[in-house]
């Protein structure tokens, strides 16, 4: 081990009173008091803060210095499973078909064209050549016009995910000179292909307007169509399947409201289809002709159902079920083609497409047998077509790109990826099981391993979980973590209850009050997994990030004797003050999600009670690596660097603490489909390194 010690932060203890409690914070001072410009300006984060987050650098740099020989063989060989060269199936539009194309050594994609039935590729945007000479670079979206003539993109260069549009003339390869700041990357055009509207963020990084921008004029003259008042609210922009409307929807993370502005008729004002109800959802399509289909959770339609309108009258006491909720089935997705609809659901934990005739209400779906898989749409150009496609994949199985004829039920498989450096599905093995939980409740646990992995409760695990906003996590092919699985770990995926693998009420179950039970069954997945052989207590390594993040700080203080190490990346692990600071960027949003602590002394005591940074506690703690971002505007810089502050200044052990922040990237990280191999090589190194496996 390095002889070099841990940076120790200065305490400068900061007591804030709410609801009468004292709460003191010894490393406040580490939050830049400018830190919405340091989003946009790193250079301007103060120097006694980048001095401190230098100091952790420097420590991880040393820390891991007897396994840089290790992570570069770590990244050769998750390079060597990526095709280089590989390109999209692409997808048809017109007269045109689209796709995007690696080069071979390029980090970027190139975005190309073809006439529709083939014949010469034609670049419309290379990505890479965008991204000569930055430190960061990310392609946010590129939309072509209806009329094939332009291509509106947009680009973040700093990870704070302010992106800026641009729009190239397709026939002469040159970038316009409009160029609009400050929005969240996505357009959607008007049907004459001369304007288009997006959504502005503010200085607190919500989107809070969209605005209607007219090719060849400035944006500073661009038309406010709508403002979200609600602070608590952000607004979206994007068009229908058909093309015919343009969608304006405001939503927190559980209530929604939606307008529709013809898309032959831009500059008409946003139409409301029904006001909004707290806490029903609804999105919207229409059929092309006098009806509109919503997919909402309204009438206590918990894992929500399918409805449809008039389209002269689209609001709530109009709606008819056309697709009944049925408990269990939660349909997650729902788009409208010519004559037929097609959604994604989810039942008993698995996902399967369903195919509607609108005429005849007949359906058909589409499904695998595997034990666990990940099934998804793909999104298509037109509405008018008979061809929808979706992927497959499984923990063992690469992804499968499939065309698929709603008409004949006939499958097309377009592309299968390619795992250069090889790979044989039979040698791993995918299972799915179920651990029991304390309260009587069953928690999906998802696994990989080498069919000659021992399971004796000799196999280190990685133990990975998120359970927050109702996202489930797939079961699907990852050519990265096989660099564990084939030094013989177990790849355990813990589907706990803040997802929506079981439905809604799964959700719901590890929401606000709800929420200590996603910790729980975290612990009860590894618990699990412990009695069944597959691992051992202290060779677990639990590994999340974000709201994934404050699950593993969470159970660190919980169940520290649990785990062999804890990978921790952009973790919101500071949820108490942030949640009580309304001038943050995503915290009014939050408050449905967590509890407004600011209001509510209920909420306030609960947050309290499990908020990782609070529930620090003088007692031993597993090694741990955490990667942070300074320009992240989703889980700001601070909230790892205090915690991890905190965690050494009590901690009883002598195990590592290491933290990685990357100065030039946020919260996705490095940017780059090569670069960002070296931070999960560096996550991965770390793991082996702690658990005995690094050489």
């Amino acid at each position: 081990m390095t002889e070099m010690k841990p940076p120790c932060a200065e305490k400068r203890p900061v007591v804030t009173t709410v609801h009468g409690v004292d709460l003191v914070d010894d490393y406040a001072w580490l939050r830049a008091d400018n830190w919405q410009d340091v989003l946009r300006d790193p250079d301007l984060l103060d120097a006694g803060i980048r001095a401190h987050l230098d100091a952790e650098n420097a420590f991880c740099d040393a820390y891991m210095a007897d396994t840089v020989p290790l992570q570069a063989a770590l990244v050769a060989e998750m390079r060597a499973r990526i095709l280089e060269d590989d390109s999209s199936v692409p997808l048809p539009d017109g007269p045109y078909a689209y796709a995007s194309r690696y080069l071979t050594g390029a980090q970027h994609p190139r975005l190309v064209r073809t006439l529709r039935d083939g014949g010469p590729e034609e670049l419309l945007l290379d990505a890479d050549e965008l991204a000569r000479d930055k430190s960061y670079f990310s392609l946010g979206g590129a939309t072509h016009s209806p009329d094939h003539k332009l291509l509106a993109y947009s680009v973040d260069d700093t990870g704070s995910e302010f992106h800026v549009i641009r729009i190239r003339d397709l026939d002469a390869d040159t970038d316009l000179p409009d160029e609009i700041p400050n929005t969240s990357g996505g357009v959607a055009w008007a049907a004459d292909s001369k304007s288009f509207f997006y959504t502005f963020i503010n200085d607190n990084h919500r989107t809070e307007k969209v605005l209607r921008h007219v090719i060849g004029t400035p944006a500073s003259e661009d038309t406010v169509v709508y403002v979200e008042e609600d602070s608590g609210f952000f607004c979206g922009v994007d068009k229908t399947q058909s093309g015919r409307f343009i969608v304006i929807d405001s939503h927190d993370h559980q209530t929604s409201e939606v307008r529709l502005i013809d898309a032959t008729a831009p500059d008409s004002p946003p139409r409301l289809v029904t006001a909004r109800e707290t806490e029903v959802e609804y999105s919207i399509e229409d059929d092309g002709d006098d009806r509109v289909y919503i997919l909402t959770n309204a009438d206590g339609a918990e894992d929500f159902k399918i409805v449809n309108a008039p389209l002269k009258n689209p609001g709530r006491d109009n709606w008819v079920d056309v697709v009944a909720h049925e408990p269990g089935r939660l349909i997650l997705s729902m788009s409208i083609f010519q004559g037929r609809m097609v959604r994604l659901e989810r039942v008993g934990g698995l996902p399967r497409i369903v195919i509607r005739e609108l005429s005849s209400g007949h359906e058909h779906a589409i499904a695998f047998p595997e034990e666990a898989y990940s099934l998804g749409l793909s999104g298509s150009f037109e509405f008018d077509t008979n061809v929808v496609r979706f992927t497959y994949s499984s923990p063992t199985t690469p992804a499968q790109v499939y065309d698929y004829d709603m008409a004949t039920g006939e499958r097309f498989l377009r592309k299968t990826q390619e795992v250069p450096s090889g790979h044989e599905p039979s040698d791993y093995v995918t299972r799915r099981i179920m651990a029991p939980a304390a309260d009587g409740e069953s928690v999906p646990v998802t696994l990989l391993y080498r069919a000659d992995t021992p399971l004796d409760g000799s196999a280190p695990c990685l133990l990975y979980g998120y359970g927050a906003y109702g996202i489930a996590i797939p079961a699907s092919f990852s050519t990265r973590i096989l660099s564990l699985v084939d030094r013989g770990f177990v790849y355990a995926i813990a589907h706990i209850r803040g997802g929506n693998e079981k439905g809604h009420r799964w959700y719901l179950a590890g929401k606000r009050e709800n929420k200590p039970n996603t910790f729980k069954d975290f612990i009860a997945a590894a618990h699990h997994l412990v009695a069944e052989g597959f691992t051992s207590e202290g060779r677990i390594v639990a590994h999340g990030g974000s709201a994934g993040g404050m699950l593993m700080g969470a159970v660190a203080n919980m169940a520290p004797s649990l785990w062999g190490a804890v990978l921790a990346a952009v973790p919101f692990v500071d949820v108490l003050n942030t949640m009580l600071d309304d001038t943050l960027p995503l915290t009014p949003p939050e408050w449905p999600e967590w509890g407004n602590p600011l209001d509510n002394i209920a909420d306030f005591q609960l947050i309290a009670s499990y908020s990782p940074y609070e529930n620090l506690m003088t007692q031993d703690y597993p090694p741990m690596f955490v990667l942070a971002g300074l320009t992240d505007p989703r889980v700001t810089y601070w909230e790892p660097a205090k915690w991890i502050a905190r965690l050494r200044a009590l901690k009883t052990d002598d195990n590592p603490q290491v933290m990685h922040i990357n100065m030039d990237a946020g919260h996705g990280g490095a940017s780059g489909r090569f670069d960002e191999l070296k931070e999960t090589a560096l996550e991965y190194a770390f793991a082996l390194k702690v658990m005995g496996k690094a050489n």
